[in-house]
């Protein structure tokens, strides 16, 4: 494996690809720096239309397709299958740091013996990669030692590729064998009327000083108007005020909007990390000395129950 090759990962729901492809695209295309090979992996059921999308991002090579009623389910272990049956042809393996990247990267590093490096947020060239460490406290330098390795891409810290192409190859392979380990049986996706928080470019989100999940309906009547996508804290999460996909943090998701707007949130440093590459960050708290003011470009020191409402009546 002399010359560098890159096996991207696609996220999609069998019919359209998720924004953080695109993010991991733009990392690959960096350890490239203009030489070598760059493929992606589209793993699914019923999918060809999502590689024909994939096929037209600029700079890819080919497409490799892999379509089985196996993968109608993006189980971690039959879409580890899938990846390891191509992964010998390749230097790098490129997952997005999303739940379902998350999911498939480790699983697919262990099976191959190989070294994973996770949370990639900036490429220094094709061996050597920044990751945060400590909740983002500190960035490490980590390089691999040349031998194939399995990566992670943080979205927020890449930008998402835009530039398009002629179509480029569609290579459709077969899988034989699929693990028998894991069977899906059923499933409760939560319905989201509004921006995905991960993509969201306006993201409101709301801390145990909300008290109740219908005080949320505050946060969600401005989100309305801003076309903002609405997240919590682990304390809102875990007091039950909203479902788990709200998360915003080291352990929940990794946001980085052009505005971001933290309300009743004190600012543990577990929530700061996934949080502080907003490029605006508003704070609305009524303890003046809450950690979350010194990441903040503007902070309002007040009650957010008498707040809100005069924030809602100038939106409107």
């Amino acid at each position: 494996m002399s010359q560098l090759s890159i096996l991207v990962m696609v996220e999609h729901d069998n019919q359209t690809i998720k924004s953080s492809t695109y993010h991991s695209v733009t990392a690959a295309k960096q350890m490239l720096s203009g030489q070598g090979l760059l493929h992606l992996l589209v793993a699914g059921h019923q999918c060809k239309q999502v590689a024909e999308q994939a096929a037209t991002i600029a700079g890819v090579e080919n497409v490799i397709l892999i379509d089985n009623s196996e993968l109608a389910h993006p189980l971690a272990e039959t879409v580890t299958d899938a990846v390891i049956a191509v992964a010998e042809n390749y230097s790098h393996l490129v997952f997005p740091a999303t739940t379902y990247g998350k999911n498939i990267a480790p699983r697919v590093a262990a099976t191959l013996g190989v070294a994973q490096i996770s949370d990639i947020t900036e490429v220094i060239n094709a061996q050597t990669f920044v990751r945060p460490i400590y909740a983002g406290n500190a960035l490490a330098t980590v390089q691999n030692n040349g031998q194939q390795v399995v990566l992670t891409i943080r979205s927020s810290a890449f930008s998402g590729t835009t530039e398009t192409q002629s179509p480029a190859a569609i290579e459709e392979c077969t899988v034989n064998h699929f693990s028998p380990l894991s069977q899906l049986k059923s499933q409760s996706l939560t319905q989201m009327s509004r921006a995905e928080l991960s993509s969201a470019k306006v993201v409101i989100s709301g801390g145990r000083g909300l008290n109740s999940s219908e005080n949320f309906a505050l946060l969600e009547t401005i989100a309305d108007k801003l076309g903002a996508a609405v997240g919590a804290s682990r304390a809102a999460v875990d007091a039950g005020y909203v479902p788990n996909d709200y998360q915003v943090g080291q352990t929940g998701k990794i946001v980085a909007p052009d505005l971001y707007i933290a309300v009743g949130i004190s600012g543990a440093i577990q929530h700061i990390a996934g949080m502080k590459e907003s490029k605006v960050i508003v704070a609305i708290n009524r303890d003046p000395e809450a950690p979350i003011f010194q990441f903040a470009d503007y902070g309002i020191v007040g009650d957010l129950f008498e707040i809100l409402p005069e924030f809602d009546k100038a939106l409107a």
